[in-house]
């Protein structure tokens, strides 16, 4: 299982945006050297966040990197141009050998709408327009096209094309049935970002992602899934919860003012640190035995952690990363390598079982 990071840079600290661009390039380049697989970032469109152009960021740290896989988380593809999607990623594919790919979702934010001209009530139609368009453009470099929300395209030639024959375009989704239908019936690459409740209840999502791959007549094993959650770390649990537990809330309720969610408060955390729950926080052997726990519900080719959350102090970020890429990566990596080459069945975890490597 591949394991990565992905943020959103928030500015909830009220560090200045040049500030925070210097510290996520720090971020990319300790995930470089702490040998993880990924590293994602996130586009938004407002002022409690650093990036609106994923791919400029990806570009800089392309640059600065040697192995990990840069992607965006997500690329807001129903408010933006497919065409220049691809030709901005294709960039930053040349600029890191290879190593470039697109997370498209159709934005959990609704501000890039109305700012690039586009109605709400397309939404959905859009999003599919869009993507459609963004995998012929993958395909070949003269497209042929024509839909109802772009002009159309008549043997155009789309440049440059990237080093990877077949940039990787992952499906993003929060938990959508239907983008979880298209992303199998399509034969594309999910991800699944958990940020609340129980881990186990978006098991159905999961088998209906692999049976939509069935029934669409791809090959399963060519399908990917990449499961996302806020995590963070601390030498013990109430390190990680001093660090991280107060700015957390604080980004959540922020948010869930917005969107009409009840306030959340020290019990919602408690219950979303539990072994059951969709936090990855606490002390190394902690983390690392709820996401063996989680890979035994998904059986999922790829973890991303979300670190840098709310107002976060940057120092502890990069200690948390640290002990994600030297304590629990090896730890996840070499118990999945013994799983696999013992059928995997006899040692699955259950929550009571991770709850026993608490710190606190």
């Amino acid at each position: 299982m591949e394991l990565g990071l992905a943020t959103f840079a928030d500015l909830a600290s009220g560090v200045s945006p040049r500030q925070r661009m210097r510290e996520l390039m720090e971020e990319v380049e300790l995930a470089d050297q702490l040998g993880l697989d990924v590293f994602a970032v996130g586009e938004h469109h407002r002022p409690d966040f650093l990036v609106s152009s994923p791919a400029v960021v990806l570009g800089a740290a392309a640059v600065k990197t040697e192995h990990i896989r840069l992607s965006s988380a997500v690329t807001v593809l129903s408010s933006d141009d497919p065409v220049r999607v691809f030709q901005d990623f294709a960039e930053v594919d040349l600029l890191s050998d290879g190593r470039a790919e697109i997370m498209a979702g159709r934005g959990s934010f609704i501000e890039s709408f109305p700012l690039f001209g586009y109605d709400l009530d397309d939404y959905d139609e859009l999003y599919a327009e869009k993507l459609e368009l963004l995998l012929a453009i993958r395909e070949q470099a003269h497209v042929t096209w024509s839909g109802r929300h772009r002009s159309a395209l008549s043997d155009a030639g789309v440049w440059p094309r990237p080093v990877q024959e077949r940039l990787p375009v992952w499906v993003a989704v929060g938990g959508s049935p239907e983008s979880v239908i298209r992303a199998g019936t399509l034969g594309l690459p999910l991800t699944i970002a958990i940020i609340g409740g129980q881990p186990a209840r978006f098991k159905p999502l999961v088998e209906l992602y692999r049976e939509a791959v069935r029934q669409a007549g791809h090959d399963p094993s060519t399908t990917r899934l990449a499961i996302n959650t806020h995590a963070f770390l601390g030498a013990t649990t109430a390190q990680a919860d001093a660090a991280f537990a107060a700015p957390y809330l604080a980004m959540m309720n922020r948010i869930g003012r917005e969107r009409g969610w009840p306030p959340a408060g020290a019990a919602q955390y408690e219950a979303l640190r539990a072994p059951d729950g969709a936090l990855a926080v606490g002390a190394p052997e902690q983390v690392a035995e709820k996401l063996l726990f989680e890979h035994e519900l998904f059986g999922h080719d790829r973890y991303i952690a979300q670190m840098s959350v709310g107002a976060v102090a940057h120092r502890d970020v990069l200690r948390s990363m640290e002990l994600f890429g030297t304590e629990v990566a090896p730890v996840v990596r070499e118990e999945l390598a013994r799983r696999g080459a013992s059928g995997g069945s006899s040692q699955r975890l259950q929550p009571a079982e991770a709850a026993s490597s608490s710190d606190d």
